[in-house]
Order: structure tokens, then sequence, then C-alpha cells
């Protein structure tokens, strides 16, 4: 009977002693985790920053020069050769350092006690990337792109001409541009958060113009300018100067308009409904009909209201300002302008 005695007192010692070493085990346990509580995982980033094996204060010196710091510099949105440049100051930039810090010793935290007792003994890391907590003003963003868009926007622009007394100078088109407004807020939201991309360039719709230069001939078969003061009525076909005539314009008083018209209408032997004015005289609100008394003599092109382009016998005005507002033109040259030219037709008067 001693002898199994003997025998059950060495089971319970060698359960005491396991039980022991278990304890002692858990304790080595405990210990070396709490040793590396105040430590972030390895694998842990913040917005980019590596953290991982760094203790807290540590990791929040690291990024507030890593993180915080860059973003005190202002970020710059680049289109073309315009620079926009929006600073942390305009939108009220701030990080939460504590909030980071925490939540990357949270992610350090997870899997429990044998997952952490793993990764302690075999060099494991957690692949966590913690998103940056940054906080600024969304109206301030909005009104910084509106801004920027309010400069890049713009109209589809035909190619037009550039007209002088004696020449016409072709204006190219522009394309029309509209601004990728959520595409560059995107951007901008990113790179107010991150310690690296400062600078973001702003992409655009583009639209074309419904006339090319290479068009512009045949939006422009005839263009007439007047040199009032040179007395003379140019011709362009297809852009190029075809003819130049000798005219009379409005005397002073009575003087011709200056500015951009079109021919509105177009007559052989017109009429003439003469103006209720007191320089009419005796004819004031009658009507001329086509003849010798008539002074719009064979060919009329009305191109601003009451004021156009007619032949005259006077041959002797030409070279003068001596009409009624009108332009006068030997009745030879007016037949020949007047084949030459359809409604629609520009005339820029100087």
């Amino acid at each position: 009977m001693k002898r199994f005695k003997n025998i059950g007192t060495g089971v319970q010692i060698a359960l005491v002693v396991a039980l022991m070493v278990l304890m002692a085990g858990a304790v080595g346990a405990y210990a070396l985790d709490a040793a590396n509580r105040d430590k972030i995982a390895d694998g842990v980033t913040v917005g980019g920053v590596d953290v991982g094996g760094e203790s807290t204060d540590d990791a929040k010196r690291m990024l507030r020069a890593k993180l915080v710091e860059p973003l005190e510099h202002p970020v710059t949105v680049t289109f073309e050769e315009h620079k926009f440049t929006l600073s942390p100051d305009e939108i009220d930039v701030r990080a939460d350092i504590d909030g980071m810090v925490d939540e990357a010793q949270d992610a350090s935290q997870e899997g429990g006690l044998p997952s952490r007792l793993v990764r302690y003994a075999t060099g494991g890391e957690v692949d966590r990337e913690i998103t940056p907590r940054i906080s600024y003003s969304n109206d301030a963003v909005d009104d910084f792109i509106a801004g920027v868009g309010a400069k890049v926007n713009r109209d589809a622009q035909d190619a037009t001409v550039d007209p002088t007394p004696t020449s016409l100078t072709p204006v190219p088109a522009q394309d029309g541009i509209q601004l990728r407004a959520e595409n560059l807020r995107e951007k901008v939201d990113a790179a107010l958060q991150s310690p690296k991309a400062r600078t973001v360039k702003a992409t655009v719709v583009r639209t074309e113009p419904e006339v090319t230069e290479k068009e512009l001939a045949s939006q422009y078969p005839s263009y007439i300018t007047v040199d009032r003061g040179g007395f003379t009525l140019r011709l362009f076909k297809d852009l190029k100067l075809a003819k130049e005539y000798t005219i009379a314009v409005g005397a002073q008083g009575f003087d011709t308009s200056a500015g951009l018209y079109d021919i509105q209408s177009k007559q052989v032997n017109p009429t003439w409904y003469v103006p209720d004015e007191a320089w009419a005289g005796d004819l004031a609100g009658t009507t001329v009909p086509p003849g010798p008394d008539n002074p719009l003599q064979a060919r009329w092109m009305g191109f601003n209201g009451g004021a156009g382009i007619h032949g005259t016998s006077d041959i002797g005005s030409l070279g003068s300002a001596a009409s009624h507002g009108c332009i006068r033109m030997a009745v030879p040259d007016v037949i020949e302008l007047y084949d030459q030219v359809d409604v629609g037709t520009p005339v820029y008067i100087f």
C-alpha cells in the first residue's frame, strides 16, 4: 500500500510542477504582451508613413514631422500655364494625430493574445494602412474649385476675322473648355491628406468650335470694309482683296455710322421711301419711283435700317462727305458690287 501512495505523491508533484511551468509561461506571455502594448505592430502605416515598431509617443512625433508638417504647405492646381494655390490656412486644415495613433494601436492588438504571441515569436507583421484623420472646410474647397473653373472654363470660339480698312486678318478658333470639377475635387481632397502629392493637374472636357480657320474663307465668301476717312469701299472675296471703289459718305451731321453691319436687303432700281425729315424738304414722307429723279440709282444694298449702299448720278460727290448717311458709288461700280455680294455679307465701317 505504501508503494502506491508514493506513486500518487509523485503524480501530484508532477502536476504541481507542470502547473507552475504553465503559470510561469502565462506570466511570461502576459509580461511579453504588456511590454509590447505601447508599441505599434510592424506593417502598420498611417497615410503612407511607416509607424511599425514605434512607441506611441515616437509615432506621434513621426506623424507630426512626416504627415502634419507637410500639410502646412499649399496645394497647387495646374492647368496649362495657369497655377492656382490653396493654402491650409484658407480651409483650416487640422490633423487628429492622437486619433490616428490610437487606431494604429487598436490594429496592433487585433487577433487576441495567442495571435500576438505567435507574431512576437516569428517577427510577423500586421498589414494595415490607417487612413489619415484630416479635417478641413469643405465649403472653402468648393469655393476654390469654383474659382478654378471660373478661370479655366470658356465657350468654344469660332474662327473669325479681324478687319481693318485695308485687310482681313484671320483669328484662329478656340476649343471650348469645361473643368472636370468633381475629378479635381477628388484630387484636391487626396492632396490635402497626403504629405507628398501637393501638386495636382486639372483635367478638362474640350468641345470643338463650329468654324475652324480652314473654313473661314467659305464662312466669308464676300466681305466689305468702308474707310470713311479715305472715302474707299473695299470688297474682299475669300478673305482676299478683290476690288477698291471710291465712294461718298455721310456729310457732317449725317455721318455714316461706324460699326459692323451686314447687307439686309438688295434691290435693282429701288424705290426711294423718303424719310419724314426736315432735310428732305417737300419730298419728306413721299415715295420716289425708279428713274432719273431718284437719287438711289441702279442698285440698293441696305445694311443699317434706312442706310445703304447705292449708285448716284452725282459722281462729283464721290471722294467726299456728301450724303445723308448712305454710301454712294458710281453706277457701274454699284452694279458690279451688287452682283458679287449676297444678303448677309458683312459690312464693317471704320
